[in-house]
């Protein structure tokens, strides 16, 4: 099986939201095939390493294989939560297009949504 590597908004979209100084981040693939791909390579150390410049302690990943779908709870990188934070983004609703833009995953070229222009690399 050949595969290539895209950014992981190429096969995914995402979800942000926040609880107090957690963020909670969703990772939902385009097509369900790409849902193993992402679980081997979208781990909890990959999504850390993302958030680790906003002061990141520790990723928790909940599997969801019947959705499919995988759900990060960030804890510490809202800057102390909504109340607290000078971000312009205090809920973190843009993280989830860092997270999408920061991590790259190798995928079959099947993985792809129809018509996306990382298909033509293959």
């Amino acid at each position: 099986m050949s595969l290539i590597e895209v950014p992981l908004h190429a096969v995914a979209h995402g979800r942000a939201g926040d609880k107090g100084n957690r963020s909670n981040i969703s990772v939902i693939p385009y097509r369900a095939e790409a849902f193993p791909h992402l679980l081997d390579q979208v781990s909890e150390a990959r999504v850390l390493e993302v958030f680790a410049h906003r002061g990141a302690t520790a990723v928790t990943r909940y599997a969801l294989p019947n959705l499919p779908a995988l759900n990060f709870v960030i804890d510490d990188t809202l800057e102390g939560g909504v109340n607290s934070s000078l971000c312009l983004d205090g809920h973190g609703k843009t993280l989830s297009f860092l997270l999408l833009g920061a991590i790259t995953v190798r995928v079959p070229p099947e993985c792809l949504p129809e018509g996306s222009p990382y298909a033509e690399r293959t």
